[in-house]
């Protein structure tokens, strides 16, 4: 006989059916995430390359400020954004005029502006990948039900026509088996794609440490060192 899987769809009982249908629509889900993740990531990267380069070309940070308004993708950018913000709140403090206490004092909501900045671009970026992981885990225990669901209705077949023989069941052990393997061809590119995505959003997060880091002391050099009266210049 010639195995064909949409046969034995169409044949199968109405749970074997819902597992299969499961199986596919997250499958399917999971492709859609692959495909988006690769897109954005790509554009990500390319954004904050291009932004990088032209803000550490930037004479001062309202240069660096419209630059990161158009670059749009690139997290270094909206982290800059956020600790600009924070920047010019400190800035109309006291009438620009801070003593050095104050400024120390003001450094922290600037590292903690850009911290959250960044942790919320990376949570961003980091959306719809749980799913990933939960299908590579989850699929083949859904396979698994399949099986065994399709094991039980062969010996049930067994039961009702009072015989053992090949064509009774074998129907029902190659129908549970089918849901097995789909369940493994579901989890096993969910679960690649997740430690690939995983490990280039890891390298995302790393560069963006960076890049605060390296702002954060441009910014204490900068500020901590000028003299006061100064602030309102930049």
């Amino acid at each position: 006989m010639e195995l064909n899987v949409f046969t034995m769809f169409l044949e199968a009982g109405p749970t074997i059916k819902a597992v299969i249908l499961l199986l596919l629509v997250m499958s399917l889900y999971s492709w859609f995430i692959v495909f988006q993740k690769e897109i954005l990531y790509r554009k990500v990267r390319q954004a904050s390359e291009e932004f990088k380069e032209q803000f550490w070309k930037c004479r001062n940070l309202a240069e660096a400020h419209k630059t990161a308004k158009q670059a749009e993708l690139a997290p270094e950018a909206m982290i800059f954004r956020a600790a600009y913000q924070e920047l010019q709140k400190l800035n109309k403090a006291q009438g620009g005029e801070l003593r050095l206490e104050q400024r120390l004092a003001g450094m922290e909501p600037l590292k903690r502006a850009a911290g959250k900045a960044r942790d919320g671009e990376i949570a961003q970026l980091a959306s719809s990948l749980p799913f990933l992981a939960s299908t590579g885990s989850a699929s083949p225990f859904i396979g698994l039900f399949g099986t065994v669901w399709g094991i039980m209705t062969a010996f049930h077949e067994i039961g009702v026509r009072g015989s053992a023989s090949l064509a009774v069941v074998a129907p029902g052990i190659s129908e549970a088996l089918v849901v097995t393997a789909m369940g493994l061809a579901v989890a096993i590119p969910a679960v690649v794609f997740y430690n690939y995505y995983t490990n280039r959003l890891a390298q995302i997060e790393d560069n963006s440490q960076a890049f605060v880091t390296d702002f954060i002391n441009l910014i204490e050099r900068d500020f901590l060192t000028r003299p006061r009266g100064t602030e309102k210049q930049e």
